[in-house]
């Protein structure tokens, strides 16, 4: 069945992680430009992320063609060894290649574009989502996603694109209760994506599950104000983020090499499982720092719901129940739901505070510090940046 199908009949859909995270740390991905040029050139890697989450218990095999667009690749002096449709087309085999070892979807996904940011005509826009879709058409992909928008009126655009091809779409924003970059409401955003197309909405990446949560929140009651109809999906960081502002956690001091004090634990997924299908939410992923044993955590927990635990739970005692097994007595004793449910994780940092202060720049498209480039980043345009970042 397709996923349409599967969510009409009030199936879970347990999405995948974050890839571009765990395969920077795998040592395939390179922070700052994130692009997924490892599809082409080390396919093995992410063939193996592919199946961690397929045993984990994800029902969708997410194309690893996040900003996998022409004018990414080519951003700032980024130069590739593979042109964008190399990289688009390995990543399908690969995510379909997976796909066929279990009951699991293909989605191919677009995400927004340095060239929107500098200010780019919308057909010039169209025409970079134009050509990446032309690659799933091709591949035969299950469904797109447009995912990863700050500004709702690019995800419109990548939304009306998408839609030509006839396949089902979703579309989802990294925005948190405060909106989009432009101040548009949650609920004003849901409701424009769905009249642009889009049978699924949400909300992926920025944020932490709660935050998502309630985001998706108040975009399923736009949505529902507006007399409208969709699906929701949530695919949030693995990473606490209660000290975020708008921009969500880019502007974290700590973003992105020093967020691992801030990861969730499996618990922390369980509860986040159990709080999005409540809201009725069905798309249940996640995104970066999302690891397979995240995704585990959150079938696991909506095991009773999808009548089975994944592949992966073999090797997992449910609330810790393998730990009867220790050859430790205190440690036998945690092996209880309660022990982990009410337990509160040390950082073991004594000296470092519980939350940050995050960057507040307060721009966004059109400003001339967001102008985009073919050129690599000049020492001049660097120490600008820096001169900038200690005024505000």
């Amino acid at each position: 069945e397709g996923i349409l199908e599967r969510l009409d009949a009030g199936e879970v859909v347990i999405g995948d992680g974050g890839f571009v995270f765990a395969l920077e740390k795998r040592g395939y991905v390179k922070a700052g430009p994130w692009t997924p040029e490892a599809a082409a050139e080390h396919p093995e890697a992410v063939r193996q992320l592919h199946r961690e989450f397929l045993r984990a218990g994800s029902n969708v095999m997410q194309t690893f063609t996040f900003y996998a667009s022409d004018d990414k690749l080519e951003n700032r002096g980024h130069t590739q060894r593979f042109t964008g449709q190399q990289i688009n087309e390995a990543a399908c085999d690969l995510a379909r290649e997976v796909a066929s070892e279990g009951d699991a979807l293909v989605a191919g996904g677009v995400s927004q574009t340095p060239s929107y940011l500098s200010c780019k005509s919308e057909d010039d826009v169209k025409t970079i989502f134009k050509k990446q879709i032309d690659v799933f058409v091709q591949k035969d992909v299950d469904f797109l996603i447009a995912e990863y928008f700050e500004h709702v009126e690019e995800a419109e655009w990548a939304v009306q694109v998408l839609k030509t091809t006839g396949k089902p779409v979703a579309a989802t924003l990294c925005i948190g209760p405060e909106g989009d970059l432009n101040g548009v409401s949650p609920g004003d955003c849901a409701v424009r994506l769905v009249k642009a197309g889009a049978q699924i909405v949400g909300i992926n990446c920025h944020f932490d599950p709660e935050t998502c949560v309630k985001t998706v929140k108040m975009m399923k009651e736009g949505v529902e104000k507006a007399g409208l109809k969709a699906h929701y999906m949530s695919q949030p960081l693995a990473y606490h983020t209660p000290d975020c502002n708008r921009q969500g956690f880019i502007d974290l001091p700590e973003f992105p090499f020093s967020l691992e004090p801030r990861i969730l634990t499996r618990w922390d997924m369980q509860k986040y499982a159990r709080e999005a299908y409540n809201a009725g939410i069905r798309y249940i992923g996640g995104c970066c720092g999302f690891e397979p044993y995240h995704i585990r955590a959150l079938a696991e927990e909506l095991a009773p719901e999808r009548g089975f635990l994944p592949a992966g739970s073999e090797k997992h005692g449910t609330w810790g129940s393998g730990l009867d097994m220790h050859t430790k007595p205190w440690v036998r004793a945690r092996a209880r739901r309660d022990y982990w449910e009410k337990l509160k994780p040390a950082s073991g940092r004594p000296f470092c505070p519980s939350m940050s202060v995050p960057d507040g720049w307060g721009i966004t498209k059109g400003h001339a510090d967001l102008m985009q480039q073919k050129e690599a980043t000049s020492q001049d345009q660097l120490k600008e940046n820096k001169s900038s970042a200690n005024k505000m």
